[in-house]
């Protein structure tokens, strides 16, 4: 599904397999692997391939068709984690349209990324289960079970699980721009 996607959009785009792999510091072995839907990439991989894209990373997993309502049951989330498995999201939301909702889990002592990134959107979290640290433009904030932090996702952030215990959390962001 997504390699398909993939390819549909680097081919619209005009981009050779060796175009997007070198745009996306990749090698061009694992794009073509991606593409046939032989490999699964990280989030880190899929964030680059958005970003040579020109799209929100999430964009990669929307449906062709958007319905004015769309029910999204539970176990049929798409779901992405991080190359390290420290963080993993479920898109809530049904992938099309200006707002993505995103449900997180956080590891203890992990991160949503190695470096604070920046994206054009808004943000707004809110913590279910646990603490998070949220880490924007240098500046950490932590937030407790029921805490909420809005901020300008063009500002460098990242998200920190500094207890002994998961973090499960609520992303909203408009438009959806990952």
């Amino acid at each position: 599904m997504i390699g398909a996607r993939i390819r549909k959009l680097r081919t619209e785009r005009g981009l050779t397999l060796a175009q997007l792999a070198a745009a996306a510091g990749v090698s061009g072995g694992l794009i073509s692997q991606v593409e046939r839907d032989l490999a699964d990439p990280s989030l880190e991989t899929l964030r680059k391939i958005a970003k040579v894209l020109e799209l929100p990373l999430f964009s990669l997993f929307q449906e062709p068709d958007a319905a004015a309502v769309a029910v999204v049951r539970q176990d049929k989330r798409m779901l992405v984690r991080s190359p390290t498995g420290g963080v993993a999201y479920t898109r809530v939301s049904p992938g099309h349209g200006r707002l993505e909702v995103l449900e997180g889990r956080l590891e203890p002592g992990g991160s949503s990324a190695a470096e604070p990134w920046a994206h054009p959107s808004e943000e707004c979290v809110l913590v279910l289960r646990g603490r998070l640290v949220v880490e924007v433009a240098g500046a950490e904030h932590l937030l407790e079970e029921g805490d909420s932090c809005y901020f300008d996702s063009s500002l460098p952030h990242r998200y920190l699980n500094p207890g002994a215990e998961p973090v499960d959390f609520l992303i909203a962001a408009t438009p959806p721009s990952y």
